[in-house]
């Protein structure tokens, strides 16, 4: 349990709060590309409670701006592409990729009054479908070597979903292992064949067990939490009965990622941006081992559980997720479909938009979460103190790109090889791999 005054510090993100001013040290997705997809790539964005607006310019480049012109405070979500900026259609004020104003046509022509205007403009990056934003001061940090950003884009695929609460509670259900036996619980299983692009569909390794079935009839793992050099490494192992172990890796990536295995081929890095205190985004790259990704087949399968353009789920608070109490009874644990994705919205949105952490009672198997919170409040404090010196993955690119991996991955091994065996399960899958995956997170 904690105070409320200690719940805010971790949650809270506007410009001033602790941990805004955290998460504003490091590159957060703002955007897919491919909502910049169309006659006119201006998009509307909230980031961290900041209004803003992205825009891709004549020549290709983007922008990220204050939606608001600082003239009279109209939005510049419809402004004109021109220039290589972004102009007011209330006066014509010019505004260029940084915030920078750079024409003031209704003053006198004589006028520099223009050069002491300027907007918030942040750096950003595209990496692999995403769109990347720099909202911090100083030098951005560089990106890590990790397999999400090192794979071609014919290897990954980029989606994301709206979460109706706090960014937090959003994170910590992906460094919750112990959730999985029962929230992602499947009364009966799929045939493989048909599952992909879909998470705890697959076989295990090269045993004939589908995951689905694992996860219900082992549901007391023994868990390890270790820390690394770009957050938490958590080793999740279920003993089976035939002496055999099955060891899945999952990872905190600081300060709102994890990565975590989809697929014996594929694997899954996801951010948890906040909106406002209120509500997030989850951004996700999947990165393939094998085959170059159909991203037609994996687009159509999401487009089909989520409305455009703010990516609102289909099953939600207002429909009760769909529950099914049929459905509960022969076919899921949730009653509330086959998407892993809405039984996640539903257990963080369902403790309110954002947790009561003063009620809580952590146990033994939430062990993940009570490190990772220490890892944030110490970086919090040290941030709120004016030092970025030990915070993770904040140094430079040369630094940061040999920070490789994560490795995240299923086996299955004789219990007293597992130590080994999900680093030579990684292995042996990045020899194979049809790009320069040759190395995880040595």
């Amino acid at each position: 349990m904690m105070s409320p005054e200690q719940n805010e510090e971790i949650t809270l993100t506007g410009t001033g709060q602790p941990a805004g001013k955290l998460l504003r040290r490091y590159w957060q997705p703002v955007a897919l590309l491919d909502e910049l997809e169309q006659q006119r790539p201006v998009v509307p964005l909230k980031v961290m409670g900041e209004d803003l607006v992205l825009f891709r310019d004549q020549s290709g480049g983007l922008g990220l701006v204050g939606r608001y012109c600082p003239h009279r405070g109209a939005d510049l979500c419809y402004g004109r592409l021109e220039h290589g900026g972004l102009r007011c259609v209330f006066h014509g004020w010019l505004f260029d990729k940084t915030g920078q104003c750079m024409e003031q046509p209704a003053e006198p022509e004589d006028s520099q009054m223009y050069k002491r205007i300027k907007t918030s403009g942040y750096p950003v990056v595209q990496k692999n479908g995403i769109v990347f934003a720099y909202m911090g001061s100083g030098k951005p940090p560089g990106f890590p070597g990790f397999d999400c950003f090192s794979a071609p884009n014919e290897y990954t695929f980029a989606f994301k979903g709206l979460i109706e609460s706090n960014w937090l509670q959003a994170l910590e259900v992906g460094i919750d292992p112990a959730h999985a036996s029962f929230l992602h619980r499947y009364l009966e299983d799929e045939d493989t064949a048909k599952a992909y692009g879909k998470q705890f569909r697959d076989r295990v390794g090269d045993s004939d067990i589908p995951m689905t079935q694992l996860l219900r009839e082992y549901p007391r793992p023994e868990i390890i939490v270790e820390r690394t050099d770009y957050g938490l490494r958590i080793i999740t192992l279920r003993h089976l009965e035939n002496g055999k172990t099955h060891v899945r890796i999952t990872n905190q990536v600081f300060p709102t990622a994890i990565t975590i295995p989809m697929s014996n081929e594929m694997t899954i890095t996801q951010w948890h941006v906040p909106i406002d205190d209120h509500n997030c985004y989850w951004y996700a790259i999947f990165t393939s081992f094998g085959k170059e990704v159909d991203k037609t087949l994996m687009r159509d399968q999401r487009l089909a559980l989520y409305q455009l353009p703010d990516y609102v789920p289909n099953k939600n608070k207002r429909n009760n997720y769909g529950y099914d109490p049929n459905e509960q009874d022969t076919r899921t644990y949730t009653g509330m479909g086959l998407d892993i994705n809405v039984h996640d919205q539903w257990a963080v949105e369902s403790m309110g938009s954002i947790q009561d952490r003063s009620k809580e009672h952590l146990a033994k198997s939430d062990k993940a979460i009570v490190q990772y919170r220490k890892i944030l409040r110490t970086a919090i404090a040290q941030v709120t103190e004016g030092s970025d010196r030990d915070l993770p993955l904040t140094g430079q690119q040369q630094t940061l790109s040999a920070v490789k991996g994560p490795i995240a991955i299923d086996t299955i091994a004789a219990k007293e090889e597992w130590q080994t065996a999900w680093r030579d399960s990684d292995a042996q899958r990045r020899a194979a791999c049809a790009w320069d995956a040759s190395l995880g997170d040595e």
